[in-house]
């Protein structure tokens, strides 16, 4: 169920990057944001994330933490210390679920966090949130 203040939105503009190791969580997040005609990236670890960033900057990144390769934290690190890359709304998808890693990821500059399994509506509910913030942070500059 898409919220009643999100549902004239154009999903179609948004670009998502999800990034996980898991393909089925991959293909999960997939499922869910197809639906609503987001337009949507994978990648499998940190490196190959960047690496798509920087061939097309995305809306909004969903994040796994616990990746090879390079982990989320230091995704958010990087893509935070650029200045190209540093408004991006990042959302942390996780099976870590402590209180420290929780605000390590919003220490590090996560937007939001979300525990694994996934909730479709939680997640959706999360994105356009996150989504409708970076086009109010964009309007107002």
């Amino acid at each position: 169920m898409i919220p009643l203040y999100a549902q004239n939105l154009d999903y179609s503009k948004f670009l998502v990057l999800a990034v996980d190791d898991i393909p089925l969580n991959l293909l999960l997040v997939q499922k869910m944001l197809s639906r609503f005609n987001f337009r949507l990236k994978t990648a499998a670890n940190g490196q190959q994330a960047l690496d798509a960033v920087a061939q097309e900057k995305p809306d909004l990144i969903l994040l796994d933490l616990l990746m090879p390769v390079m982990d989320g934290f230091e995704v958010i690190r990087r893509l935070r210390a650029d200045p190209a890359t540093a408004d991006i709304q990042i959302v942390i998808l996780s099976a870590l679920n402590s209180n420290e890693d929780v605000v390590k990821g919003f220490n590090e500059g996560a937007n939001d966090f979300i525990m694994k399994p996934i909730i479709m509506e939680k997640l959706l509910t999360c994105v356009i949130t996150q989504l409708q913030l970076a086009e109010a942070k964009s309007a107002s500059k």
